[in-house]
C-alpha cells in the first residue's frame, strides 16, 4: 500500500490535500496550538494526527527543520542489531559504557530493565536507549539524542552515535 493511500485512510486526505487546506487557512505564522485546535475542531483529527500533520507540514514548507521540535531543538537517532542477548546489550549501556562510549558524562534519569534507559548529558541534552530482543542471541538497540541546539551539532551527533553503536557491536561480538 502506497504512502498516499495510507495517509488517506488514516486522516481522510493525502498530505498534499492537507497542506493545501493549511495554506488556504493561513497556517504559516500560526502557533502550533492554534493549528492543532483548528485541525481537531474543524476536521475532527485526533491530537496525534494533528501533531503529525503539523510537523510534516512545517517541514515540507521549510518552517521547521527535519528532526526539530517545536522549541527549535533537534533530535537525532541511530540503531544497530547486535549478536548478543538483550540482557548483555542492556548491561553494556547501563554498567559497562567505558569500553565503547568514553568521555561522555551521562547521569541516569530512568530505566526499565532490558527495555529502556534515559540519561541527562552534562551539556544539557538528553540521551535515551531502547532495547529489543530479536532471535535467540540477537537484539537491537536504538539511541535518541534530544534537545540539541543547532543543526551542525545534530549532524555531528548523528555520526557520533552511528560510530559509537558500531563500536558497541564490535566490543560485544568479539
Amino acid at each position: 500500500m502506497g504512502t498516499e493511500k495510507l495517509d488517506r485512510l488514516a486522516a481522510g486526505r493525502t498530505y498534499a490535500e492537507w497542506f493545501g487546506l493549511l495554506d488556504e487557512w493561513g497556517a504559516p505564522g500560526q502557533e502550533f496550538q492554534e493549528i492543532s485546535a483548528w485541525l481537531r475542531q474543524e476536521h475532527q483529527l485526533s491530537a496525534w494526527w494533528a501533531q503529525k500533520l503539523i510537523v510534516e507540514y512545517e517541514q515540507a514548507r521549510g518552517i521547521r527543520p527535519a528532526g526539530a521540535r517545536k522549541d527549535g531543538t533537534l533530535t537525532v537517532g541511530a540503531s544497530k542489531t547486535v549478536n548478543v542477548g538483550v540482557e548483555q546489550l542492556y548491561r553494556a549501556v547501563t554498567e559497562d559504557r567505558e569500553s565503547w562510549l568514553p568521555d561522555l558524562e551521562l547521569r541516569e534519569r530512568t530505566s526499565r530493565t532490558n527495555k529502556s534507559t534515559r540519561f541527562d548529558n552534562a551539556d544539557g541534552t538528553r540521551v535515551s536507549f531502547t532495547f529489543e530482543a530479536k532471535d535467540t542471541g540477537k537484539s537491537a538497540i536504538a539511541v535518541e539524542h534530544e534537545l540539541i541546539p543547532d543543526p551542525e551539532q545534530a549532524q555531528q551527533l548523528k555520526q557520533f552515535w552511528q560510530q559509537r553503536l558500531a563500536a558497541l557491536k564490535t566490543t560485544l561480538e568479539n
